[in-house]
């Protein structure tokens, strides 16, 4: 199910990589006028790893940021940041915004989700590990998927009985001695 899911988000982030928003309508047919386009040049968008290391280097630009990891697949990335855990929560996240904004001003214009959360941005280091070890898709699927497990709750009604439930002794943390 977890795997299932993962795909499931990761066929939904991939499948918009190929939109082109700002293409012009096509011309219907019969219509003779003549329209002037203004074309405006983006700059060139440095490939996956340049981008990674430029999008890490600006956040870690900024203060109390102790350390960033990006994961960029197609317009999006994921951006894990460290900071001192001493931190109060309030000034987290007012990090998280200052790392989102310098991101959002990027003239690369990538689409930005900022996380403070330790165990996010360790799975965002792992998943990024796996991409440059050649396994984007598999690497993404499996962290994705423990992901979502963390996610899910556990229901009662979601649990099955077992044939042999644990007994007290089976637990090797409850040490018993006969020497007492």
């Amino acid at each position: 199910m977890k795997a299932f899911v993962a795909l499931a988000v990761l066929a939904a982030a991939l499948s918009g990589c190929g939109t082109n928003k700002g293409a012009a309508p096509a011309p219907s047919p019969g219509t003779h006028s003549v329209r002037q386009q203004t074309v405006q040049e983006s700059p060139a968008r440095p490939d996956r790893a340049q981008l990674t290391a430029h999008l890490e280097s600006l956040v870690k630009g900024i203060p109390q940021v102790e350390d960033a990891r990006c994961l960029v697949f197609g317009n999006t990335a994921i951006v894990g940041i460290n900071v001192k855990p001493d931190l109060e929560r309030a000034r987290v996240d007012s990090i998280k915004y200052s790392a989102a904004e310098a991101l959002r001003k990027d003239p690369h214009g990538v689409n930005a989700f900022v996380t403070a959360d330790l165990d996010m941005t360790q799975r965002i280091r792992e998943m990024a590990a796996d991409v440059q070890a050649g396994r984007p898709i598999a690497g993404f699927a499996e962290e994705l998927g423990d992901i979502i497990g963390r996610l899910m709750p556990q229901t009662p009604r979601d649990t099955s009985p077992q044939s042999n439930p644990p007994t007290k002794n089976d637990n090797p943390n409850n040490y018993q001695s006969n020497n007492l």
